[in-house]
């Protein structure tokens, strides 16, 4: 089964190895259609500490790296400005 991979933005990077990553997630209601965005954290492992707060990246699914770490940096789409 292929690995799921998500894109988000930085939130926090204050952890050592560590980023906080927002995800948004759209979906049309199921009664009034209207899209709706929903958005979750995950804490991904950044193993060179290069992402900044801002940065829109990519993160890829992973083994338990520790209690609610399960994603791994991929690439940095795009820099904080």
């Amino acid at each position: 089964m292929p690995k799921k991979v998500k894109q988000g933005v930085v939130v926090s990077d204050k952890m050592d190895k560590t980023v906080v990553v927002k995800v948004a997630d759209y979906e049309p209601h199921p009664k009034y259609k209207k899209i709706i965005e929903t958005t979750k954290h995950y804490k991904a492992h950044d193993v060179n500490n290069e992402c900044q707060e801002g940065d829109v990246i990519r993160i890829v699914e992973s083994r338990p790296i520790s209690g609610g770490k399960r994603w791994s940096v991929l690439n940095i789409v795009e820099k904080r400005k």
